[in-house]
């Protein structure tokens, strides 16, 4: 059993007049290298919204690209760093290694016909924990399922979408980590984070954050001698977790500290939060704040329709422009 490993000081369990909480998965983001093929992959065929467009705040030479729901509700979004002219990555251990969706019961063959019509490979794996699953490689390889699930709100809906909303994704259902060791990470997650143990098969181990809805499924998958993860085009750099507001994230950097973790100190992310550190596997977790979001800047009719840079970058956009490569859906041309 996983969770059987000796506790360490940084594994005891939350001081509990703390008050705080993790809801979910806030956000995945991911390494892609050419921002129109991202682009046209998940508006077109995954049917998303690109709810943001803007840059790489620590590396503003490079686009960060946001997909989600119709109104970018946390817990849907999909987020990429565009590392132009960059090589693959590497999948494997202490890494996210697949990114999987929440799709309607009965949705699955729906978008087997709709693979099979744009002539994308897929995979139609066995059952897992009783839920149907289609997995796919994004352009750059980027590992993806789409998952049949009671738990996909039907309320995240992309209205401007050609896929229809009985089969349309409705936000993440979950992430897989691929650890070696897995114990200590199971432990963060149970003892520090409030996630529940619920199951395994195998080698993957489930952990579930209390409550029901969509992105509260994190899957654990145990790899002895498999290939340590590198981060690059085609591989997830960091998952993000969702808190409340300021106040709960303030509480997680406190207690978090006393765990023993390296945090960041709160970054501005203008439509969120955050904090960052590595869980004991070296996986990059950030908990992000669901507020302020996405209509911040932009009014949610023109969402993702401009490049929008935070404040304390607005006086450099002619240099931050020209040195973006040109995209199509900023030149308001089809992508070809």
């Amino acid at each position: 059993m996983i969770l059987m490993s000796t506790t360490t000081a940084a594994d005891q369990p939350a001081t509990p007049a703390i008050a705080k909480s993790i809801l979910g998965i806030h956000h995945i983001t991911a390494i892609a290298g050419d921002p129109d093929r991202n682009i046209d992959f998940y508006t077109r065929l995954l049917g998303l919204r690109l709810v943001k467009i803007t840059v790489n705040f620590d590396d503003p030479a490079s686009y960060h690209l946001y997909y989600g729901d119709g109104s970018g509700h946390p817990g849907t979004i999909l987020t990429f760093f565009v590392w132009s002219g960059a090589g693959r990555g590497r999948i494997g251990n202490n890494q996210v290694t697949t990114s999987s969706f929440a799709i309607p019961r009965g949705a699955a063959q729906y978008w087997r016909e709709r693979f099979r019509a744009h002539s994308i490979e897929f995979e139609v794996p066995e059952e897992r924990f009783g839920d149907r699953l289609i997995a796919i490689p994004d352009p750059d390889g980027l590992r993806l399922e789409l998952i049949e699930s009671d738990l996909a709100d039907r309320s995240y809906v992309w209205e401007g979408s050609d896929v229809p909303p009985d089969a349309s994704i409705k936000g993440f259902h979950g992430a897989t980590l691929s650890e070696m060791p897995c114990e200590r990470t199971a432990r963060l997650l149970t003892n520090t984070m409030g996630l529940r143990f619920t199951g395994n098969e195998q080698n993957r181990y489930r952990y579930q954050v209390p409550g029901v809805g969509p992105a509260k499924t994190i899957d654990v998958v145990c790899v002895p001698g498999g290939v340590e993860g590198r981060v690059a085009v085609g591989t997830v750099h960091h998952i993000a977790f969702r808190t409340r507001n300021d106040e709960e994230q303030t509480a997680w950097l406190s207690e978090l500290k006393r765990l023993g973790y390296h945090l960041s100190p709160v970054m501005d992310r203008v439509y969120f939060h955050s904090i960052y550190y590595r869980e004991p596997g070296g996986i990059l977790f950030e908990i992000a704040t669901d507020p302020p979001g996405f209509t911040l800047d932009e009014p949610l009719d023109r969402l993702g329709t401009t490049l929008k840079l935070p404040p304390w970058f607005e006086s450099h956009r002619r240099e931050i422009e020209a040195s973006l490569p040109e995209i199509a859906v900023l030149r308001k041309e089809p992508v070809t």
